[in-house]
């Protein structure tokens, strides 16, 4: 099977010996299956003596003797191709051709969901504040290793009162706040655990291979630990604008110093594998989202 890529065909899967793949990432040039690329519709070919040879063959001849071609197309886009060859003269004459059909929906299925997962890996980045992944990475490389266990417990958390210190303290300050928390769960992390920063002040845990009930302690802990942070931003000199006797004067004033102490919100659910990972994160979200602003507590739905 050939899957088209930009320009360049790459075999995304074959049983036949690498050595003649080149040959087979150029068929599109044959004449014989340039109509069939052009028309979406297979191309069936074969020889009818031992002494010929299939068209698009350029060196030993006796290596296929029948063969189909399927160009695959997705929504009316040309994404490469499908052949069948078989050792046998006429093999294919009594071919089930609706069968063939399902199996190449069920190919293109396949290159769908394979070109899904590639695009969501390769848009994983690593965030700049926390160096933790984003939520990406939690439906590639990261659910590989929690599907290695029939259930997972995950956890959303957010820090309820990260507007508030963007708002009276600044921006920095909040981005402190952020990395702070991040470097302190990320030393309590086991090597099968996965943190990543889902969005803005929303972060997930995966405990993999843990159940729900199991992580209250660890949690409760960890609630505690993050909340008695406190992170102080020295007095700072800042230059006003005041007006003076109808003048406009730039007057120097001491900021006092201020301190800034996280508050977080927890939502725990059990992840099944093979189950939608999407739909349980939105679940979580949509809580975490909708729920009293002044709510911190861990929450199990």
């Amino acid at each position: 099977m050939l899957y088209l890529i930009g320009a360049e065909y790459v075999v995304k899967a074959s049983n036949v010996d690498s050595r003649h793949h080149e040959a087979l990432s150029n068929l599109h040039t044959e004449e014989i299956f340039q109509d069939s690329v052009a028309t979406a519709t297979p191309k069936y070919i074969t020889i009818d003596s031992e002494t010929e040879k299939l068209p698009y063959q350029k060196f030993e001849m006796g290596r296929a003797r029948s063969a189909m071609f399927f160009p695959l197309y997705i929504d009316n886009i040309y994404i490469g191709y499908w052949i069948m060859e078989s050792g046998q003269m006429h093999a294919f004459d009594k071919t089930d051709t609706t069968i063939i059909e399902v199996v190449k929906d069920n190919i293109i299925s396949v290159l769908q969901t394979t070109s899904y997962q590639e695009t969501i890996e390769n848009i994983d980045r690593i965030d700049k504040f926390t160096g933790l992944h984003s939520a990406e990475y939690l439906y590639g490389n990261a659910k590989r290793i929690f599907s290695k266990y029939p259930t997972s417990a995950v956890c959303m958390f957010r820090i309820t009162n990260i507007e508030e210190i963007n708002k009276n303290i600044n921006r920095e300050m909040g981005n402190d706040i952020i990395t702070e928390i991040s470097n302190v769960i990320k030393t309590k992390m086991a090597a099968q655990y996965v943190f990543v920063r889902y969005m803005g002040p929303k972060f997930i845990i995966v405990f993999s291979g843990v159940e729900e009930g199991s992580v209250e302690e660890f949690l409760n802990g960890l609630k505690e630990e993050i909340e008695n942070l406190e992170l102080v931003q020295d007095e700072e000199e800042i230059q006003k604008i005041r007006i003076v006797k109808g003048k406009k004067v730039r007057v120097r004033e001491l900021k006092p110093k201020q301190v800034a102490s996280p508050k977080l919100n927890f939502v725990v659910s059990t992840y099944y594998k093979g189950t939608g990972l999407e739909q349980l994160n939105k679940k979580l979200e949509e809580y975490i989202d909708n729920c009293p602003k002044e709510e911190s507590q861990i929450n199990y739905i």
